[in-house]
C-alpha cells in the first residue's frame, strides 16, 4: 500500500471527515447494486432514497470531524475509546434528526468512525493495514457508557450464531484488507472502469460476509442467495464482463424478490472506499 502524505494536525481533521463523508456519497450513488439505494431507486427499501442517503452522509460530517480532532495522535486508551462512543452516539442522534428518525448509516458511523479515529492517532499517515490494526485495538476495549440496546443486527448475530460489525472491527476489517481493496484493484488493472471495479468490491464483500442487514430481513436463504449470487458474479469475470453484468442483475432480481438488502456490506465498502482514497494518490482529493 502507497503511504498517505504527511498531513498537518490543523485541517487534517476536516479533510478526514471529507472524506468520509465522500466515501458514504460515492457508496450511495453507486449502481446498481443489488437490494440496495442507489441512483435507480429504493432497492429493497420502502423508506430509503438517495437523497435521503446523501443528506445523512452530510450530517455526519461534523461527528467524523470531532472524532479527527478528538483523536490526533492521542494513545490507544479506554478514555479514547469512551470519547469516541459518545460522539459517535451524538453523530447517530444528528443522523436521525436528519433523516426524519430513519437508519440510514449506524453501521457506517462505526465503521468509518473507527477508521477516521485510528487514521487521527497516526497522525494522518499510514498504511491501511496500519490503520486497520490501530482501529481494531480501539474496538477491542470496552465503552462503559454504551447503552444495553439490542439492536437488529445483535439479534441476528445471535440467533445465527454469527459474527457482526462488532466482530469484524475488532479483527481489524478482514472483508476489506483480504476481499474488497485486493478485488478493487485487481479489477482496475484488468481494465474496468472504476464502476466496475468498485461494484466487484462489494461483490468480494458479499461472497464471505455474514450480513446481518440479510439476515435480519430474509434469514439464511437469502444470506446463501447473496453470497452464492455473488461469487457467480466473479466467476463470470465480474461487472465488467457481459456474463458478470448479467450476473449481476439476476442477483439484483433475486434479492429485491426476497425483500433483502446487504446493508452490512455497503457499510464495509463505504469503508473500503475511505481506505481507498486514503492510499490512492489520485483520489486523495
Amino acid at each position: 500500500m502507497k503511504l498517505l502524505p504527511r498531513i498537518e494536525a490543523e485541517g487534517g481533521a476536516d479533510w478526514l471527515a471529507r472524506a468520509a463523508t465522500q466515501s458514504l456519497i460515492d457508496e450511495a450513488r453507486l449502481s446498481p447494486k443489488p437490494g440496495l439505494v442507489d441512483s435507480r431507486g429504493k432497492g429493497a427499501h420502502h423508506d430509503l432514497t438517495l437523497e435521503l442517503m446523501e443528506r445523512s452522509a452530510h450530517s455526519l460530517t461534523p461527528t467524523f470531524q470531532a472524532l479527527a480532532q478528538q483523536s490526533w495522535l492521542r494513545p490507544v486508551d479506554v478514555a479514547l475509546r469512551q470519547t469516541i462512543g459518545r460522539l459517535g452516539r451524538e453523530g447517530e442522534q444528528q443522523m436521525m434528526a436528519a433523516t426524519g428518525g430513519v437508519n440510514t448509516h449506524r453501521g457506517a458511523i462505526w465503521a468509518l468512525g473507527l477508521l477516521v479515529s485510528a487514521v487521527a492517532m497516526l497522525g494522518g499517515s499510514g498504511s491501511a493495514e496500519a490503520i486497520t490494526a490501530t482501529a481494531a485495538k480501539l474496538a477491542q476495549l470496552p465503552d462503559e457508557a454504551a447503552p444495553k440496546v439490542f439492536s437488529k443486527g445483535l439479534r441476528a448475530t445471535h440467533r445465527y450464531r454469527v459474527p457482526g460489525a462488532r466482530e469484524e472491527a475488532q479483527q481489524a476489517f478482514p472483508h476489506i484488507m483480504k476481499l474488497a481493496l485486493p478485488q478493487l484493484q485487481q479489477s482496475r488493472q484488468r481494465g474496468g472502469n472504476e464502476t466496475a471495479a468498485r461494484l466487484d468490491a462489494l461483490m468480494a464483500i458479499m461472497t464471505s460476509l455474514s450480513d446481518t442487514c440479510v439476515l435480519s430481513r430474509a434469514g439464511l436463504e437469502g444470506l446463501e442467495t447473496m453470497r452464492t449470487g455473488a461469487r457467480h458474479v466473479l466467476q463470470a469475470g465480474g461487472v465488467a464482463h457481459p456474463h458478470g453484468w448479467q450476473a449481476l442483475a439476476d442477483l439484483d432480481r433475486q434479492m429485491l424478490a426476497l425483500n433483502a438488502s446487504p446493508g452490512g456490506a455497503a457499510d464495509l465498502l463505504a469503508a473500503t472506499l475511505f481506505l481507498d482514497r486514503l492510499t490512492t494518490p489520485y483520489l486523495a482529493n
